[in-house]
């Protein structure tokens, strides 16, 4: 099926399924070899040449891991995919390959607490690291050094989803010849795609949105054919945290789906986060997707819908009220992570990091909730009850 003009619905669906070349099987197999032979030592040392464009290896390119790779490629409008067996084995991947030691990163707004650890552990190679807490493009240009050599932004940002002007940004990098890397993860490629906007690479933590399912741990890497064969024989190949064959087809299952469920995240988190936004208890819904929201207009230009991923701040901002809430709550289960059927919940305040989130310009009273696919009057019903007891 040739890529052009394909609807997203017939990548996931079709898209890679050679069903000539798989005997007429609707599911394409898993191929858990972990090598590829030659008839004759000519053709292996023709594919030794070229590795990243041939079977030889799990390492380095795998049938069944290849077609979720060409679905997403297509998905996100780049040229090249790589999947990895972590988030942060992608965004590793992405941010070494564009940084050395006395070179400099500078990252926007909130980003993923993982992301600021690996930025903080980069320290010890001579690698420093800015944050910058403000969206305006002439704070974001004054923290830019001679040394700066990447922008690192997440759009809609961790925790406070804060809607980031990625063509504004895209521009003034290319300005200061700068790459960047995006986390588009909240949106997945169905609801923006920031290769458009002029962004270099774009990473996914595939254990959210993507799979869909709560039941497997990836990563994925959008970027053209240049960057991407630098990194595969470097980043990828040599740091190893590639996909397995099996996870790659637990994947590709559940992005058949990843349409149909975007758009029920969406309606369900829409429906939550206006009742939120009139609830007493509540002084604060951070969702883009509101009319109210600061972002929404820019949100309406950048992104062409929105997930299930939201929080809300409390009136109260202490932590037993936090917690208590939390606790109250019966159909948000309590865990880490988020974009799977259930919906979950979780805070950023620990009760003691009041100082660290004053930083980041989070409100202590912070929580986030992903809207899973239950019936959405359950879900407000539970929030309800929760809120009410403070």
């Amino acid at each position: 099926m040739s890529k052009k003009k394909l609807s997203n619905e017939q990548i996931v669906t079709h898209l890679g399924d050679d069903y000539q070349k798989f005997h007429g099987a609707v599911v394409p197999p898993i191929y858990e070899n972990s090598l590829f032979i030659y008839d004759t030592y000519e053709k292996f040392l023709e594919a030794m040449e070229s590795e990243h464009t041939n079977y030889l290896y799990w390492r380095g390119t795998n049938p069944t891991v290849e077609i979720v790779e060409q679905k997403i490629a297509s998905l996100e409008k780049g040229e090249k995919c790589k999947l990895f067996s972590s988030g942060m084995a992608a965004i590793s991947a992405a941010i070494l390959s564009f940084v050395k030691t006395g070179e400099h990163v500078l990252s926007i707004s909130n980003i993923y607490g993982p992301t600021t650890n690996l930025f903080n552990y980069l320290e010890k190679f001579g690698i420093t690291h800015t944050n910058v807490t403000s969206k305006n493009i002439e704070e974001i240009e004054a923290h830019i050094k001679t040394n700066t050599k990447l922008i690192y932004i997440e759009s809609p940002t961790t925790m406070t989803f804060q809607i980031i002007d990625l063509p504004e940004v895209t521009a003034l990098a290319k300005q200061k010849q700068l790459n960047t890397i995006i986390d588009n993860s909240w949106a997945t490629p169905i609801f923006q795609n920031p290769i458009e906007s002029g962004v270099d690479v774009v990473v996914h933590s595939a254990s959210k949105y993507l799979s869909g399912h709560s039941d497997l741990v990836g990563g994925a890497l959008i970027t053209s054919e240049a960057f991407m064969e630098r990194i595969f024989y470097n980043e990828y190949q040599l740091l190893g945290g590639i996909m397995p064959p099996y996870e790659a087809w637990l994947l590709m299952r559940g992005m058949r789906t990843l349409p149909i469920r975007m758009k029920a995240h969406q309606e369900n988190a829409l429906k939550v986060a206006r009742f939120l936004e009139n609830h007493q208890s509540v002084k604060k819904v951070n969702y883009p997707g509101l009319t109210s929201a600061p972002d929404y207009e820019l949100g309406k230009k950048m992104l062409k819908g929105y997930s299930g991923l939201l929080s809300f701040e409390l009136v109260s901002s202490k932590f037993e009220d936090v917690k208590k809430t939390i606790n109250a709550l019966e159909h948000f289960n309590i865990g880490v992570s988020w974009g799977g059927f259930e919906s979950l919940v979780l805070s950023p305040n620990n009760g003691r990091n009041y100082e660290q989130l004053r930083q980041s310009n989070i409100d202590p009273g912070l929580i986030r909730i992903s809207v899973g696919l239950e019936d959405e009057e359950e879900l407000i019903a539970d929030l309800d009850q929760a809120l009410r007891n403070l």
